[in-house]
């Protein structure tokens, strides 16, 4: 018996001391979560909101949220957001999936230690080739808009218009996308071209 729990530390120490643990941990239950306890989203552009409190291992040597856990804590909303309004059904349905092609990340105001908050998650929209997702970061003490990330989700195996067309059960015509993003899709087409032309690629292969 000892033996066994010796063994089972070991592997959670190994498991939390060479792989990324709680990010392992936390997504899959966030996908959990929302297909099993929570109801189903059916407006696709319906914005979500997922709870979060700044911990400990959260701070940088500042005192206040590494920059980089914005972005862990808007994956584990993202799936949770794309699981309930049934994105990532009617990707599994159609043999696809999507891989993060791009993103972006303005911060406006620390979140402090144990500080709460949502990160309000919503689909601005899609194109051939990607959807669009947008995180905010409120900070629960004031309402305060600390952070805002925007993300292009790449899909493969299939395409947007067809997962869309999958969940509602028709032709849906993507909704006009804000200005803003659009000088960030542009960008991301020229940052694209340059890239290509560096590597001696051609315009035909595109990227992800």
């Amino acid at each position: 018996m000892l033996g066994l729990l010796v063994a089972f530390l070991a592997l959670a120490l190994a498991f939390f001391a060479l792989l990324d643990g709680w990010y392992l941990v936390r997504v899959p239950c966030a996908v959990l979560r929302a297909r099993l306890l929570q109801p189903r989203v059916r407006d696709l552009l319906a914005e979500q909101r997922y709870p979060g409190r700044v911990l400990p291992s959260d701070l940088d040597l500042l005192l206040h949220m590494n920059n980089a856990r914005y972005l862990r804590e808007a994956d584990v909303a993202r799936a949770a957001h794309l699981t309930r309004c049934g994105v990532l059904g009617a990707l599994r349905d159609l043999g696809g999936h999507t891989v993060l092609a791009a993103s972006c990340a303005r911060y406006r105001r620390s979140l402090r230690l144990f500080e709460p908050f949502e990160v309000r998650t919503r689909l601005l929209g899609w194109d051939d080739r990607a959807f669009y997702v947008e995180a905010r970061f409120v900070s629960l003490r004031d309402s305060f808009l600390c952070a805002l990330l925007r993300s292009r989700q790449h899909v493969l195996g299939t395409t947007p218009d067809r997962v869309v067309q999958h969940l509602c059960k028709r032709r849906v015509e993507p909704p006009e996308l804000p200005e803003d993003l659009k000088h960030w899709i542009a960008y991301n087409e020229t940052s694209s071209q340059l890239l290509r032309a560096e590597s001696g690629l051609s315009d035909t292969k595109k990227d992800q």
